[in-house]
Parts: structure tokens; C-alpha cells; sequence
């Protein structure tokens, strides 16, 4: 296939860069993104007629789009004048730019060939080998996210307590306990139990998995079980006899797994504060997964810099 060939003049670049790195330089630095550009190898968004953008930019590009919460078009123009995402995507200073519709049509393909799960492994593996941490426990939540449209059939009305239902779709995530990346997920329409899809949420050798009181029952713990974990599970009750201790050991066991678990509840922050993750873009679960795996590679990767910049973070 033909395929356009960009930063050829990646030079006039260069006294700027020296002057002053950005954020995006430095996450451009942090991984290896030849494996990625390996897996895009059989994309091509061209229009007909004409030669195909380079996959790799434009899935630079759609993480730029997530990290500052832009449409097509909006991205399009960004970095048609932005030196910094130029220099992210691989463009040169002067040269031409995608339009808002490759970036349609690379979405279509991802969707197309599956690849958004294997785009967040190919990342994120490299993300956790990095990590300055050994891994002791897994964070596992769920959160609701709004639906493009009440007309999206994939979709599910989801309530919780007191709260309105809401068309949605849900993201269920395996987190590490102790460096918060984001390691597993899955997503689900808004009305599928918590306990029945957390399994698609657990890494392999998940050590100890905390987790809130929906995700008791046989079906999450045996899933656990399955991938070697301990099941730390947040209680409504216990036996005991009256006048004992019971209700104490209760609300203790409860406070220990609460103040690990509480740590996901930052990553759903920053996805919906943050990464424009309050409602789903497009229509069909396909495209929701999508989105989300999306939303989980730009996270990563913004907060593994965070913790090899401040560890302590």
C-alpha cells in the first residue's frame, strides 16, 4: 500500500526542541513505539486515490486527542498549528497535516481488526516493565459511562441506590495497587453486574484483588482463584454470636480493603474530569471499548511519567 512519508525536515525542529522539551517530548521518549507501528503495519486509512497516512501519527494523534479532550476537528486543527503535537505525531514544521476524516477512517480499521486490545498491551507491557514497584495487589471497580445516544441498542439503562438511571455503557478495571496503572479492562453495557464481568478485569498473577461488596459471589471469586489471587472483598456481614467483637473485626476488615481500593476511584477522576470520559463519543460496544482502551493507553502513559519524574507521586 502507499503511504505518505512525513518529517523529512524534522531539523527545523530542532533549535526549538533544544530551548524547551514539552510533556509530549518526553512521553514520545518514554516507550519504544516500534513494536506499536508493528502492529498498525496493515492499516491503511487513505481516501481512494490517495496515499495513506502514515497509522502510527495518527494513533499519536488520537492519544493527543484524549489527553486534551478534542473532536476530529478540533484535532485536526490543532495540529495543523501546534509545533508540539507536530513534533509528537512525526510531522515536520511546514508539511501537511491529516484531515478530520483519517482519523474516522483509522478509528473504522481499529475497530475493523481488533486492535485497540492489542494497541493497550503493546503499551502498557512496556509501561509495567518500567515500573518502580513490585506489584503486590490488584484494584478492581467499575464505572459508568454515558452513551453517545438513547438510541444506541448496545448500550443498558443503569441505576445505582438513589441515583437516576442512565443509558450507558460500563468500563470494568484491574488497576495495580501500588503504581495505579491500568492493566486490565473490559467494557459492558451499563446494566451487566459488576460481579458477573470483573473477571475480564483481572491481570494474570493478580495478588491480592480489592474489590467493593458487588463483586462477592462464586462467579469473581472463582476467577480470582483462577489467575492465582486472594480475593479481598469488601463485607455486609459476618457471623459471630452476640456480645463478641464481630462487628469490629467487620468495620476493620472493611477500613483495610476501603483505603487500598479508594485509589481507583483517581483513575475514573482523571478519565472523566480530565480525558472527556463523562459520555462516549460513538455509537456500538465495539467503539465504546475502543474509546476506553483509548482513554487507558493515554493514562498510562501520562502517569508512568508522572512516577518515574516523582516516584513518591
Amino acid at each position: 500500500m502507499a503511504r505518505r512519508r512525513i518529517g523529512q525536515d524534522m531539523l527545523v525542529f530542532s533549535s526549538e526542541s533544544a530551548a524547551r522539551q514539552s510533556t509530549l517530548d518526553r512521553l514520545l521518549e518514554l516507550i519504544d513505539w516500534v513494536p506499536v507501528e508493528h502492529q498498525l503495519r496493515d492499516i491503511s486509512c487513505a481516501a481512494k486515490g490517495e496515499p495513506a497516512w502514515p497509522p502510527l501519527a495518527l494513533f499519536k494523534a488520537m492519544l493527543i486527542a484524549v489527553w486534551h479532550d478534542l473532536s476530529n476537528v478540533r484535532l485536526a486543527e490543532a495540529l495543523d498549528d501546534r509545533g508540539s503535537f507536530r513534533r509528537f505525531c512525526g510531522f515536520s514544521a511546514h508539511e501537511p497535516t491529516p484531515e478530520r476524516t483519517a482519523f474516522v477512517r483509522l478509528r473504522a480499521q481499529l475497530v475493523a481488526c481488533g486492535l485497540d486490545q492489542v494497541l493497550f498491551d503493546a503499551v502498557t507491557s512496556q509501561l509495567r516493565a518500567k515500573a518502580i514497584t513490585v506489584k503486590t495487589g490488584t484494584l478492581v471497580d467499575a464505572t459508568v459511562i454515558a452513551s453517545a445516544s438513547h438510541a444506541d441498542p448496545e448500550a443498558g439503562w443503569a441505576g445505582h441506590q438513589r441515583r437516576k438511571a442512565i443509558h450507558s455503557f460500563k468500563a470494568h478495571v484491574g488497576a495495580d495497587a501500588d503504581t495505579a496503572l491500568v492493566e486490565a479492562l473490559c467494557v459492558t453495557p451499563g446494566n451487566v453486574h459488576d460481579g458477573r464481568a470483573g473477571g475480564g478485569a483481572l491481570p494474570e498473577a493478580p495478588g491480592e484483588v480489592y474489590a467493593d461488596s458487588a463483586y462477592r459471589g462464586h462467579i469473581f471469586g472463582a476467577a480470582i482463584a483462577a489467575r492465582g489471587g486472594t480475593p479481598r472483598i469488601v463485607q455486609t456481614g459476618m457471623w459471630g454470636r452476640p456480645g463478641d467483637d464481630t462487628l469490629r473485626k467487620l468495620r476493620r476488615w472493611n477500613y483495610d480493603i476501603h483505603r487500598v481500593r479508594c485509589r481507583i476511584e483517581k483513575i475514573f477522576g482523571t478519565w472523566k474530569r480530565s480525558y472527556g470520559l463523562r459520555r462516549m463519543r460513538w455509537r456500538g460496544l465495539a467503539k465504546a471499548t475502543l474509546q476506553v482502551h483509548l482513554t487507558a493507553i493515554a493514562y498510562n502513559l501520562r502517569r508512568s511519567l508522572t512516577l518515574l519524574t516523582n516516584p513518591a507521586a
